[in-house]
């Protein structure tokens, strides 16, 4: 009986492994390749031959592993987990400068961090403005074995939307860094799950853009009628605001950045750059015919960049026959009250409500602004615009090497009385620096970002802020310029939705409040890559005393190449 009883036991951990947390692991190769993502050729950074990049697959409480090569030949490269906290693995947040050393042409480095809660993730590339070179993917986690969630669907699906320049990299960075300051420009081409289309007939040669290629065909999400779809729809655009919309079909919104949402029916999705939304589709549309699926840029005047466009396909039409209708265009692009309408509609789900504390122990105003720095172009939080520093954050404050960046504390607000956010300001005293927030740890932190006029009258733009290894309570958006005062009164404090990416609108503020108890260095920034190339993010240091022995892996660069290092 002993015996078959041991026997039942092992036969149970042989057959029913998914039952108990697992290691996924996966090997990537990152290197440059030629690709036509709209139709028009370029140099592409690709992980094993895809951009988008696989699509990572993990259930609640599974560790991810990730062996990645860095065959760019000429390019450092870092990959960040959006949205994974990585409590107990802050080294593997993948964030250059701040938590890593970069990973050099040749090296081969590996990432590994628990996804300790299900939801809609994303990855892309931490170092340079490489994301927007094609170096990005989803990561999809589902509910531990056991639990459910309040809702449910027949299929799930992940749709990644970008926009789409045709310069380099490079050549943006250049632009940006120079005197005069030559502006990236808005992006030539929308992309829904890495295909868009250019029209080729502005391009003399069709060599370099051929509209027949399968590379730029749309996208096409096939649904069966009457079955009930869960779209994961993700934002990795290096500049634009977007609105989604299914021609048609209504969507109803129930997961935002990971947590539950008390669900609400949309026709258009208003999404920032970092957002990770699910909202529900039913194919409950006349089934004879495919309908159009379309992105277009909101909050900028864009006249320039057409929509982007994939095919919601009814089977058994054929995938690619066109709809019969024009496609939908969008909302008005300067049209806000529906956009900060929906940012308010955005509430957690009844049943799982993470009730926030109801006062915090600091508060820290950011002002949000563009400036000019010895003739430079920059953004700048408080008028300080961040400069990432050679040795990572994380390296020094652990391994105590001095002089790795600027101990003067950032400014923790700015002279709010004064400020007029409704006009270009003079900001004649801007600087730079590489210093960082020391927070103390275990304690609760507000964030009022509060946007303003930039250099150009009558132009405030729309800033999608992310955090990293945290999640925050979104405690309001408003209008104007913040009161400290009046404004905390209308604070949510009954049912905020936790996030770890929120917009701030133009000429507005909004306020966020997370909990400094994960040990490690975080980056907040402007999820723009040209604005936090400029300058628009800061760094949070909390209970860094607290975190483990540090990988030699993640060193070797700045003041950290004695430390052991990759050769």
């Amino acid at each position: 009986m002993r015996f078959l009883a041991l026997f039942s036991l092992l036969f149970s951990v042989l057959m029913f492994p998914a039952a108990e947390a697992r290691i996924r692991r996966y090997r990537w190769e990152v290197k440059y390749e030629y690709k036509s993502p709209d139709c028009f050729q370029k140099m592409v950074i690709t992980i094993n031959g895809e951009s988008p990049g696989p699509t990572i697959l993990a259930e609640e409480g599974d560790t991810v592993s990730v062996e990645l090569t860095n065959s760019l030949l000429t390019e450092n490269v870092a990959i960040h987990w959006h949205g994974i906290r990585q409590i107990g693995t802050p080294w593997f947040d993948g964030t250059e400068g701040v938590t890593q050393c970069p990973i050099l042409p040749g090296d081969t480095f590996t990432y590994e961090y628990k996804v300790d809660r299900p939801g809609t993730y994303l990855y892309h590339a931490h170092y340079g403005m490489q994301r927007e070179a094609g170096l990005y993917g989803s990561i999809c986690v589902s509910v531990a074995r056991g639990k459910t969630e309040p809702f449910s669907y027949d299929h799930d699906r992940s749709i990644i939307l970008t926009d789409w320049y045709h310069n380099t990299t490079y050549e943006q960075a250049l632009g940006l860094s120079s005197i005069p300051f030559d502006w990236v420009g808005e992006p030539q081409s929308l992309l829904i799950q890495g295909k868009g289309r250019y029209n080729c007939s502005l391009v003399s040669s069709p060599y370099v853009c051929n509209s027949t290629s399968p590379q730029c065909s749309p996208y096409v999400l096939t649904v069966v009628p009457g079955k009930t779809y869960r779209l994961r729809v993700s934002s990795l655009t290096s500049l634009s605001a977007l609105s989604f919309q299914i021609e048609g079909h209504n969507m109803t919104v129930v997961e935002a950045d990971g947590h539950f949402v008390e669900p609400f029916v949309i026709k258009n999705l208003f999404i920032y750059s970092g957002e990770t939304y699910s909202v529900l589709v039913k194919a409950d549309q006349d089934p004879s015919r495919n309908y159009w699926v379309t992105t277009s840029v909101v909050s900028r005047n864009n006249t320039v960049t057409p929509l982007g466009l994939a095919i919601l396909n009814y089977y058994p039409n054929h995938p690619k026959k066109s709809p019969p209708t024009v496609p939908p265009a969008g909302p008005l692009w300067n049209d806000v009250e529906p956009r900060i309408n929906q940012s308010r509609a955005i509430k957690a789900h009844h049943d799982y409500v993470v009730p926030p504390p109801l006062t915090s122990d600091r508060v820290i105003l950011m002002l949000n602004t563009q400036n000019e720095i010895n003739g430079y172009r920059r953004w700048s939080v408080n008028n300080v615009s961040f400069n990432l520093p050679h040795t990572p954050y994380l390296i020094a404050l652990k391994e105590n090497i001095t002089g790795a960046f600027d101990p003067t504390p950032p400014p923790n607000g700015y002279d709010f009385v004064n400020y007029d956010i409704h006009n270009v300001s003079n900001n004649t005293n801007a600087t730079s620096s590489n210093s960082i927030y020391r927070l103390q740890f275990n304690t609760t932190v507000d964030i009022i970002l509060q946007n303003a006029n930039t250099m150009k009258k009558n132009d405030s733009e729309t800033h999608p802020w992310h955090l990293h290894g945290h999640n925050f309570w979104v405690l309001g958006y408003g209008k104007g310029k913040f009161d400290n005062f009046s404004d905390p009164i209308k604070y949510n404090l009954i049912d905020p939705i936790m996030k770890n990416t929120a917009p701030v609108h133009p000429y507005g503020w909004t306020a966020l409040r997370f909990r400094s108890d994960n040990p490690g260095t975080w980056a907040f920034h402007c999820h723009i890559e040209s604005h936090f190339y400029l300058g628009m993010g800061v760094v949070f240091e909390e209970g860094v005393e607290r975190v483990g022995k540090l990988p030699s892996s993640i060193m070797g660069c700045g003041k950290a190449k004695g430390l052991g290092g990759r050769p």
